[in-house]
């Protein structure tokens, strides 16, 4: 389920699991690597709460089974592509987390992702920094308001996605991603 990276991080734990197949209702049913479904391809459109808070438990198991195994939250990065199940999953349910990347992603107008960083940063509460790429949106913003570390990039030409140069920028962020408890690399 997790896309091994293959980079020396011993440090901190790179979580960026590979979606299932299912129907996707914006290619009329046929199979897919996704997350969730979506009513459109399209930020306008209400998102599709019931598929994202099932594959939120799905990818909370997976987190609950790395703390099982002795990795605490705060050295874990949880990693994505497209659809911004990672956003969803840090953002509204493991907080905790040392980051979160969207690469090539991007959350719908109105999303509770979005809420559940306002209600967090009305809190004091902790949110995880945040590495993407495509285009900035309103959680850059949003999250660039709150006082949250972030980091973007674009990449024109890129499309939908990844890059050699994009990977290596990727890396280079993780290892700043020193958890508290760790004297070194």
């Amino acid at each position: 389920m997790c896309w091994p990276l293959t980079w020396p991080i011993t440090h901190i734990r790179v979580i960026y699991p590979t979606a299932p197949t299912r129907p996707y209702t914006p290619t009329r049913g046929a199979l897919s690597h996704v997350w969730v479904d979506r009513y459109k391809i399209s930020r306008d459109n209400p998102e599709h709460l019931e598929s994202i808070d099932a594959m939120c438990n799905t990818l909370g198991a997976v987190i609950q089974n790395e703390v099982k195994a002795g990795m605490p939250k705060h050295r874990m990065i949880i990693g994505g592509f497209s659809i911004g199940m990672a956003l969803h999953l840090a953002c509204r349910y493991h907080p905790e987390v040392a980051g979160v990347f969207a690469l090539s992603s991007f959350l719908n107008k109105g999303s509770v992702a979005y809420k559940a960083v306002e209600e967090r940063t009305r809190e004091g509460l902790p949110i995880p920094d945040l590495f993407q790429h495509r285009t900035s949106d309103d959680l850059m913003l949003l999250l660039k308001k709150a006082g949250v570390p972030t980091t973007f990039f674009s990449f024109p030409g890129l499309q939908h996605h990844l890059s050699g140069p994009e990977m290596e920028l990727l890396r280079s962020w993780v290892l700043t991603k020193r958890p508290p408890d760790s004297p070194g690399y």
